[in-house]
């Protein structure tokens, strides 16, 4: 999805951040126009070869990379929490769900 085209349409001030697949980032293309100045920078958690990280993003300046964890955080499972007991006690007393989910 993230090719040569839309890196090149982000411009010199453009940063990607990408905390859902590795894949869905053409990660050569990544790398060269983080090397040539055409984008900004680079926040990553998942990368495209996972679990192996280019060697080339580890030496970069415009770079931040963490391990898969951006779900994991405290306040995302507090978050789930809050949502999971708004949903019971809808459904136990008869109100409409905070989250439905249509199934058709």
């Amino acid at each position: 999805m993230i090719n040569k085209e839309v890196l090149t349409a982000l411009g010199k001030e453009g940063v990607v951040i990408n905390v859902g697949r590795g894949a869905l980032i053409d990660e050569a293309e990544l790398v060269r126009c983080l090397v040539e100045g055409e984008i900004r920078g680079a926040g990553l958690d998942v990368f495209e070869n996972e679990p192996i990280v280019s060697k080339e993003l580890f030496g970069l300046d415009n770079v931040v990379l963490s391990p898969h964890r951006a779900a994991f955080t405290p306040e995302s499972f507090k978050d789930v929490e809050d949502i999971v007991m708004a949903n019971l006690e809808a459904f136990f007393s008869n109100k409409p769900l905070i989250t439905p989910i249509r199934l058709d």
